[in-house]
């Protein structure tokens, strides 16, 4: 397993990176058998793990918590703060209340006195990121964390997070976390080249997006839209729907780059995220020991610039033709508000 540093901090992680969003009650729920594949990872060579609170609902931090003992200081520990841990209000975002008292929940649950990479989970317009900054810069002082990040922040955010620090003498954002795989490259535009310019480490989620590049979906196969992620969000799978065609037409021409390289589109999908160069550490998001055997035998795959070449012909940089994340969406889009003069003042005479 390769390393590379991360985001300036110095910290050397492996370029893949084990998530732990698949273990626990949305996964796999056999705290034993989710051991077993975080030791079997750590075995080779991986050295970075990266979880959050609200992977169900804190279990998830308990079963890294239970794989680490006796192994805390070879690993480099990531988790993230910021949705609702519990009903009401305050009890989720990105305030200071929020980020003090969960910290101590996560630590607790992790079984650790420290998190060395703690991440802001999604923006949260209703906080000044200048306290979000500020609490995040009294943790590190506090020992409580070494460093944190973001994740799935567009490059605006990136980029104001950056200049408060600066302008406030705050610690800043070491890290972002994007979603990127060979079907959502919406973030070579801004995101990958603002980060390399702000000396931000990236870590990325969803190189499979969402299970589409498993090699288990094809064109003119029945989608079983009842189960897994599929039955979370039907209409990113269903092949019937208009709007999926270019993804279909994109998945088989991307299995047949597999193929003519005698790899798995999985094994492909992971070496497309690892080989950009803003890209610190790929998640893989394994749920059983097959999953993690099946990513880690493709560690070795290097693809060369002709591989590149023709992946960029079948989905051009900087093209989503697959929206990873389904979970949050920016207020000016959701919130009608944001995009609309009061009525009475929209004409223009």
């Amino acid at each position: 397993m390769r390393y590379r540093v991360l985001g300036g901090t110095g910290i050397e992680v492996s370029v893949h990176c084990l998530g732990a969003m698949m273990f626990g009650s949305v996964g796999n729920s056999d705290h034993d058998d989710a051991v077993r594949v975080i030791h079997a990872a750590l075995d080779a060579g991986i050295n970075f793990v990266d979880t959050a609170d609200m992977y169900s609902m804190g279990e998830s931090e308990e079963i890294v918590g239970k794989a680490l003992k006796g192994r805390r200081d070879d690993v480099v520990l990531a988790t993230k703060v910021h949705f609702p841990m519990g009903d009401g209000p305050n009890k989720g975002g990105n305030s200071r209340r929020w980020i003090v008292h969960e910290v101590e929940q996560s630590l607790r649950r992790l079984d650790t006195d420290w998190i060395d990479l703690y991440q802001i989970h999604r923006p949260d317009h209703t906080t000044d990121i200048e306290e979000t900054l500020s609490a995040l810069t009294d943790l590190v002082r506090a020992g409580k964390i070494r460093a944190f990040g973001s994740s799935t922040f567009p490059a605006s955010d990136l980029v104001e997070a950056y200049h408060v620090a600066e302008r406030r003498g705050l610690h800043r954002f070491r890290t972002e976390q994007p979603p990127y795989s060979l079907l959502a490259r919406g973030i070579e535009t801004t995101v990958l080249p603002t980060a390399a310019r702000l000396g931000m480490g990236v870590l990325t989620w969803s190189p499979l997006a969402s299970g589409f590049l498993s090699g288990g979906i094809r064109r003119g196969q029945d989608v079983d839209l009842t189960r897994g992620r599929a039955a979370i969000t039907p209409f990113r799978f269903d092949p019937s729907l208009p709007e999926n065609t270019a993804k279909f037409d994109a998945l088989e021409q991307l299995i047949e780059v597999a193929d003519g390289l005698g790899c798995t589109l999985p094994e492909l999908a992971v070496a497309f995220a690892a080989a950009h160069p803003a890209v610190t550490s790929v998640i893989i998001g394994p749920r059983t020991m097959a999953h993690l055997e099946a990513t880690l035998k493709g560690a070795g795959l290097e693809l060369d610039d002709a591989t590149l070449d023709r992946v960029d012909e079948i989905v051009p940089p900087g093209t989503d033709l697959y929206r990873a994340d389904g979970a949050w969406r920016p207020p000016v889009l959701t919130d009608p508000r944001s995009r609309r003069r009061p009525a009475g003042e929209r004409a223009a005479a």
